[in-house]
């Protein structure tokens, strides 16, 4: 069983397409990849019906909070993946996916499609979307070798990062070419293909039965002790929060009402700013891929954190779309330079009995996008989305720096286990 963090000498620097030697990974990244783009498309083409049909913000935040709502059930399902295993987990959840995708196609096509239920399915979709993170990660973790997962996990992000781009673009351009009913057919047609390649992905995980306790509960009692226990993992999941509770609305949920109210354009503008998220996240996962260059982990993710809210700041008070694209690509790449590594540390950090906990935890941390989009609805319509994001902005960047401040010996020091070079 492997704990701690390896070192410098075992990680080494393997080649970018090293991952794929691994025959469970080369399903398991076209699983994932049809996902992504099925869940970027989705949320677009949804998040703009909302918009258009309602013409309401708040309704606009309801939905996109509702899918990260089940990141409060995470750690249940890092309980049930160490329980049964991640690859049933991933089968489950991408066939609720498709049912669900069909049920929206069918109600489109017979034109009985409203706003009420897309918000119902938009929650059912919530409660179990935010696990398909704890299996990704876990299962790249179960299979890949200790000097391949960084790498591995720079490879698995460049499929939600080309969703982000491709999907956005096809989301959005989809709908206003060829409509609702057409654009669904393709959402449908990718969450199916996701499912029979997820048929194929290898599981190592073989739970120790004599150590899992007798309920679920007390499994997420242990995993809260083991995590209070490492303050590794407990900043990392605090920092993962902040990006999400005070970064990622302003980026992510909010973007439909940015194109409409802010910059003044269509489904199509709205593509291409999210495929300026995009964009960011693709170069960075590219970089960290490649093994390019010796990272101090913890300091990356710091140091990365503070500029995405720096970023964040500079694009609540710009009013050009193109200058607004620019700095989302800057956004988009310093998130990923913030979370991939955080990812590492915390599957590094964890045993393998632990890690579905540990990811579950992390995931957890998602609710933080939910709480900011429930919150920034109503702010925007009282005081307006300048202030709302520089409010955001300046939160997010104080925590941060206190955080690190405060826990300085663990996630800034150089000599610390969280800095080893990944």
């Amino acid at each position: 069983m492997q704990s701690g963090i390896d070192t410098p000498k075992e990680l080494g620097r393997p080649h970018w397409s090293a991952p794929f030697g691994v025959k469970s990974f080369r399903y398991q990244w076209p699983s994932d990849l049809a996902t992504s783009w099925a869940f970027e498309m989705e949320t677009l083409i949804l998040g703009w019906y909302i918009l258009v049909k309602s013409d309401s913000v708040v309704l606009l935040g309801i939905f996109g909070a509702l899918q990260y709502f089940g990141a409060f059930l995470s750690p249940f399902f890092g309980v049930v993946g160490d329980r049964i295993g991640y690859r049933r987990m991933l089968w489950l959840t991408r066939a609720v996916y498709a049912t669900l995708a069909a049920t929206i196609l069918v109600l489109s096509w017979m034109d009985t499609l409203t706003p009420f239920i897309v918000l119902c399915i938009a929650g059912i979709v919530g409660m179990i979307r935010p696990s398909d993170m704890i299996c990704r990660y876990a299962l790249v973790a179960q299979t890949q070798p200790s000097q391949q997962l960084m790498g591995a996990l720079g490879v698995s992000r460049i499929t939600s990062d080309t969703a982000r781009i491709a999907g956005a673009l096809a989301g959005a351009g989809s709908v206003a070419y060829f409509g609702m009913t057409t654009a669904y057919i393709g959402v449908s047609l990718l969450y199916a293909s996701s499912f029979f390649l997820a048929l194929k992905v290898d599981d190592h995980h073989t739970p120790d039965l004599q150590k899992v306790p007798a309920t679920p509960l007390q499994d997420l009692g242990v995993a809260f002790t083991y995590i209070s226990k490492k303050p590794v993992l407990l900043c990392s999941v605090a920092l993962a929060f902040f990006a999400n509770f005070l970064a990622f609305p302003l980026f992510l949920g909010l973007l439909p009402y940015v194109a409409k109210n802010i910059y003044l354009t269509d489904q199509a503008g709205l593509g291409m700013l999210g495929a300026s998220f995009a964009l960011g996240g693709l170069l960075a996962s590219l970089v960290l891929s490649m093994n390019l260059f010796k990272l101090r982990a913890s300091q990356t993710m710091i140091v990365a954190a503070c500029s995405l809210f720096v970023l964040n700041l500079m694009y609540s008070h710009v009013h050009h779309m193109y200058l607004g694209m620019f700095l989302l690509v800057c956004g988009g790449f310093a998130q990923s330079i913030c979370l991939t590594p955080l990812a590492a540390v915390m599957l590094r950090v964890a045993e393998p009995a632990y890690r579905g906990r540990v990811m579950g935890m992390r995931v957890l941390a998602i609710w933080g996008l939910s709480l900011g989009l429930f919150v920034a609805g109503p702010l925007i319509d009282a005081y307006g989305f300048v202030f709302t994001a520089t409010v955001y902005s300046i939160i997010g960047l104080v925590l941060t720096v206190g955080m690190a401040i405060i826990w300085r010996r663990d996630l800034w020091q150089s000599h610390a286990p969280a800095n080893v070079h990944i």
